[in-house]
């Protein structure tokens, strides 16, 4: 064999291994595709805190973790001592300015007002005497008989007598029109102010017995039985279970176009089934969850996004911290 037919046969050979490599690399490229990135989000629901206004002792827990409970269902009771000698005082204090008022309604008793009219004719008998002796005194006088400085005191104690009868009809008076209205308004005015102080105790007594306001799973339980309680502090969690959605952070070159009113298809691990979301919010997650470029050449910083979106459906059996997968 010459040195040209070697030549040309090992051309071949390295022409025909190079064909070989393109094609599989061809073939590979259009059959493999590249790799999808995912895109990993999270179940959460709403969660509602029960807490108390007032500091207490927790006296009794009537649910447990895990259990679902409904509006107007008693979650705990606590103790609060303090409140109640307040609420006793300020019912004593209420019931003192209600018989008040209602003693400058009714005004005087019967036996007041006729005590006050025996000393009204007491002091009408005393001024018709001193009246007649300041008459016979001043005959006496005019005769002669008498000094003027007796006329005098006659007068003056006849004068003492009209004034004593002013003061006493002006009590019989009083007695028989009761309280001035501005004493009454003024008496239904502290009535009602003991009154409203009662509501607020009682308000604040009400605290002691926790209600739900909510429908759903309580999901954590912090004090125990006979454990003190701060003003505020939460004394449970419940999960809301018909308000859940998905959260997924999101690099901004991986949204794709999405936008709220979006729908896509997230797979559940949990079930193994795929489920419908529509987004309602999205949100830049700040300087602190930006991609930072590590090359110079046509490369530039992302910024992620915090996306959510509701089922679409009801999905049974969903729960929060389960995993939904996004495929791009």
């Amino acid at each position: 064999m010459s040195a040209k037919t070697q030549h040309n046969n090992i051309l071949l050979a390295v022409l025909g291994f190079a064909a070989v490599v393109v094609i599989v690399a061809v073939i590979g490229f259009f059959t493999l595709g590249r790799e999808p990135e995912v895109i990993q989000g999270e179940v959460e629901v709403s969660e509602y805190r029960v807490s108390s206004k007032l500091p207490g002792r927790v006296l009794e827990l009537r649910v447990k973790e895990g259990d679902y409970v409904h509006v107007g269902d008693t979650l705990a009771i606590l103790e609060v001592p303090e409140v109640d000698a307040q609420k006793k005082a300020a019912q004593a204090t209420g019931d003192a300015a209600a018989a008040l008022s209602d003693m400058a309604d009714n005004g005087a008793r019967k036996e007041q007002i006729q005590g006050a009219f025996q000393l009204m004719q007491q002091a009408m008998a005393a001024q018709e005497i001193a009246q007649k002796t300041y008459t016979r005194m001043q005959h006496l006088f005019d005769e002669g008989v008498i000094s003027g400085q007796k006329r005098d005191e006659a007068f003056a104690a006849y004068k003492a007598t009209e004034a004593q009868v002013k003061a006493a009809k002006s009590q019989y008076d009083l007695a028989r029109s009761g309280a001035r209205e501005e004493e009454k308004r003024a008496a239904a005015k502290q009535a009602q102010a003991a009154r409203s102080a009662v509501d607020v105790v009682s308000s604040l007594l009400r605290e002691t017995v926790q209600i739900s306001q909510v429908e759903g799973e309580v999901s954590d339980v912090y004090p125990k039985v006979g454990e003190l309680v701060g003003l505020g502090s939460p004394i449970m969690s419940i999960s809301v279970m018909s308000d859940m959605w998905g959260t997924f952070n999101i690099r901004e070159d991986q949204l794709n176009g999405l936008k709220v009113g979006s729908e896509f298809t997230a797979f559940t691990p949990a079930f193994n089934k795929d489920v419908r979301l529509k987004v309602f919010y999205i949100k830049d997650q700040g300087s602190y969850a930006v991609w930072k470029a590590t090359k110079a050449n046509g490369q530039y910083d992302l910024k992620t996004f915090e996306v959510k979106a509701r089922p679409i459906q009801k999905f049974e059996g969903l729960r929060p911290g389960m995993s939904l997968i996004v495929k791009d």
